[in-house]
């Protein structure tokens, strides 16, 4: 296994590094300023706007996309350090290069399995970031976690389709730019094969009988920078036949396709945030004295740097890893890995990173962390 990057990933990453320094950072601020002053707390701070327009501007656009004819072409493994960098400031880095959830993984899917009417009509502004969208498959009754669940009903009458449900913490969906959902439900509930009972259909936003009815908080939080997390219901929703994506039965398929990326996307942001915090975490360590020295000098401060340190090393290679094998053996060959991923980043990543951070103030450049021990090294 070798996991070093190649010239093509170190070129955008020296890019990338250059955009957040000049662009993104000096942004967030801002960013705040002009939510305040927002109509609805779910519309977009025009900073980003302008953000997406200079990351165009510098090719820094749909970088995840692994199919040259619609993205960068990288490989997961050459993409995975990338994500991480965007992670340093996740509010605004994934949507200006438009490598955002929930979108990333429904172009994803349109790619790969919409037919060329739906690329036309959903996939295209997708890509130019003219459009935002949700994926609707959690719901309220019923274990979401094993997709072979879901209960929301898609009934075929003659050249349509009826979508019947209640989906919730649906990602996207309060922002007034997300236009498309991509429903996930069963077309043939008592079918033999428990996963090929269910499909996935393209119901716009504006059809009769969708409602998003809510927000919802998750961990406190209602999430407004990504459109929130929504209470969905669709209620005699009707849409024509040639909205399924693939094939009628094809569901479960797709969203198995459809998440393993996802998980590489959501753990090296996630490695991101650690290294942030732990930059804040060092520089506030170095700067303030208690007990008539510095944090820094004191043993548990150094203690929990070190365990940081340690942790963060630990999932980032864990992550390499299962992009690598993603690109060598693919997605079925790198299943275990893809949930041991989600299992470790998202637990030890968000606490043991940050547990002893009390810093203050906005994390700067990445060229102003003081604290040795805190392993920003322009290498890894």
């Amino acid at each position: 296994m070798d996991f070093s990057y190649d010239a093509r990933t170190e070129e955008l990453r020296a890019k990338l590094l250059a955009f957040m320094d000049e662009h993104v950072y000096p942004a967030e601020a801002v960013a705040e300023e002009q939510r305040a002053l927002l109509v609805s707390p779910w519309d977009t701070p025009p900073v980003v706007e302008e953000l997406k327009a200079e990351a165009k501007r510098q090719g820094l656009w749909n970088l995840f996309l692994p199919d040259a004819a619609y993205g960068a072409g990288l490989t997961n493994l050459q993409y995975a350090p990338l994500a991480e960098i965007t992670g340093r400031s996740p509010q605004l880095a994934p949507t200006a290069l438009n490598c955002a959830a929930p979108d990333t993984g429904n172009m994803e899917l349109l790619a790969q399995f919409g037919d060329e009417a739906q690329k036309k009509q959903w996939l295209e502004p997708l890509l130019a970031g003219e459009i935002r969208s949700a994926f609707a498959m959690t719901e309220p009754e019923v274990a979401s976690s094993d997709a072979s669940n879901i209960e929301t009903r898609i009934r075929r009458e003659g050249d349509e389709y009826v979508v019947d449900g209640r989906k919730w913490y649906i990602s996207g969906a309060m922002n007034p730019d997300c236009r498309i959902f991509i429903v996930m439900g069963k077309t043939d509930p008592d079918g033999p094969d428990p996963r090929r009972r269910q499909s996935m259909v393209l119901v716009p936003r504006d059809t009769p009988g969708v409602e998003v009815r809510r927000a919802m908080r998750v961990y406190g939080y209602e999430d407004h920078y990504h459109g929130g997390h929504a209470e969905v219901v669709f209620d005699g929703v009707r849409v024509p036949a040639a909205n399924v994506v693939g094939e009628e039965g094809g569901g479960f398929a797709i969203a198995q396709a459809r998440l393993g990326p996802g998980r590489i996307h959501h753990c090296m942001r996630l490695i991101g945030m650690a290294e942030r915090a732990v930059e804040l975490m060092c520089r506030r360590a170095a700067s303030r004295t208690a007990f008539g020295k510095t944090l820094a000098q004191q043993g548990v401060v150094q203690n929990w740097i070190a365990d940081a340190r340690v942790t963060i090393e630990q999932l980032r290679l864990l992550v390499l890893k299962t992009a690598w094998l993603m690109d060598t053996v693919g997605n079925r060959g790198a299943h275990t890995e893809i949930q041991a991923i989600k299992i470790a980043t998202r637990a030890r990543s968000s606490t043991s990173s940050t547990r002893p951070c009390s810093c203050t103030g906005r994390a700067g450049s990445r060229r102003t962390s003081r604290w040795p021990s805190c392993g920003r090294r322009r290498g890894r």
